[in-house]
């Protein structure tokens, strides 16, 4: 088949998001499809290196034109400037060609709008990465058009594990959505042997965008959580190292948690690209993270893309439990907490058996997110052979 991705590689040419997309091209090629890679998002190019919006998408041109040169797919690639609508890579025909004539679309995380197209591509299918904000945006008022071009694809599926089943709060939105997870090619995240630095990290933003509400209640982002677990390096003499992003506003207290004994490093500036990255999760003991609010308090059963690249490399993850645990096993390599006490117990049980948790890391990732495994099942869910 032909497969055309979409996704945001050249808006935020940023370390994490490269892997978020290229995974899903690198999966459905190891299946002997040729894969495309489309963005086309109506966005104006975002530059890191002035950090700021631009008119100018040389830098973005260049990063996507690098990344697909080093993951082997050539010149399969099209940007489209949405400051002026040009397009980038193989083209303006290709683009339509692909659309039109492709056998199926794959829009990651809701990248990919292509508004003035004539669309003939067989099957369209919908990623929703971002579980309860995305159903309460459908059901917005404000959201017509966005809601219209979601429910005019052919299949739908969330990383919300939980979506549609009891006790998880997003909302029924009249969508039959199926379930999914991060694929990971793991050939580029090879495990390791050794314990690494003798720290538990993550990388993660203060807070992404504004809380929103349902029924009455707002349901917010990573600060909310943070607040919980803020005094857990009083609790622990485990190193905790964050690569935090500050936020929308600048609002992240900087200070004050480095004072209660976190250290806080700026994650555009350590993780500038796709490599500082995996080296950043590579060299550290494990994970420890919290999850977006609104994750934890619908009971979406999210679980982090980045979380799978860290078991991927045998580091083993101390997560906050969102209602994952229900699909994916917690206990060996993979630990949950929904309390300080819980966090705690679970930092000392990975140092206490880390031998085993790292072992039992690898073999969680092999089983659940080995991006081939996961390509073939998004296509056999979509009812596609």
């Amino acid at each position: 088949m032909r497969i055309v991705v979409t996704g945001l590689l050249g808006q935020y040419a940023f370390g994490g998001v490269t892997w978020d997309y290229i995974q899903y091209l690198l999966g459905f090629r190891d299946l002997g499809h040729e894969v495309w890679y489309l963005e086309d998002s109506g966005a104006w190019p975002y530059d890191p290196v002035r950090q700021t919006v631009s008119e100018d998408c040389t830098y973005n041109v260049k990063y996507l034109d690098g990344m697909m040169t080093e993951f082997g797919f050539g010149d399969r690639w099209i940007y489209r400037n949405g400051a002026d609508g040009k397009f980038h890579g193989a083209g303006e025909s290709a683009a339509r060609d692909l659309i039109k004539n492709g056998d199926m679309l794959v829009n990651v995380s809701s990248a990919g709008w292509l508004k003035d197209y004539d669309f003939g591509v067989k099957h369209q299918m919908f990623i929703d990465g971002d579980p309860m904000f995305c159903q309460v945006g459908l059901l917005d008022p404000k959201n017509v058009d966005y809601a219209a071009r979601v429910r005019a694809h052919d299949s739908h599926f969330t990383f919300g594990l939980n979506v549609g089943c009891s006790g998880c709060l997003a909302p029924d939105v009249g969508i039959r959505w199926k379930k999914t997870v991060q694929p990971i090619a793991l050939e580029y995240w090879p495990v390791q042997s050794d314990e690494g630095l003798d720290r538990f990290t993550t990388v993660m933003n203060w807070a992404s965008y504004a809380p929103v509400e349902w029924e009455g209640k707002k349901y917010g982002q990573k600060d909310i959580e943070f607040e919980k677990f803020k005094t857990l390096p009083g609790r622990t003499p485990q190193s905790l190292v964050m690569a935090m992003g500050q936020g929308i506003g600048s609002k992240r207290p900087t200070e004050e948690l480095r004072a209660l004994g976190w250290t806080i490093l700026e994650a555009g500036e350590v993780l500038p690209d796709h490599l500082s990255y995996r080296e950043f999760l590579r060299t550290s003991k494990a994970e420890w993270s919290i999850a977006k609010h609104g994750y934890v308090e619908g009971r979406t059963g999210w679980f982090s893309c980045r979380t799978a690249c860290y078991l991927a490399l045998g580091r083993p993850a101390v997560v906050q439990e969102t209602g994952w645990s229900d699909h994916i096993p917690a206990g060996d390599g993979l630990l949950t907490f929904s309390t300080l006490d819980e966090a705690v117990e679970a930092i000392t049980d990975i140092n206490d058996h880390y031998a085993e948790h790292q072992a039992a890391a690898r073999a969680l990732a092999e089983q659940y997110f080995e991006a081939k495994k996961v390509c073939a099942d998004l296509l056999v869910q979509a009812g596609i052979s």
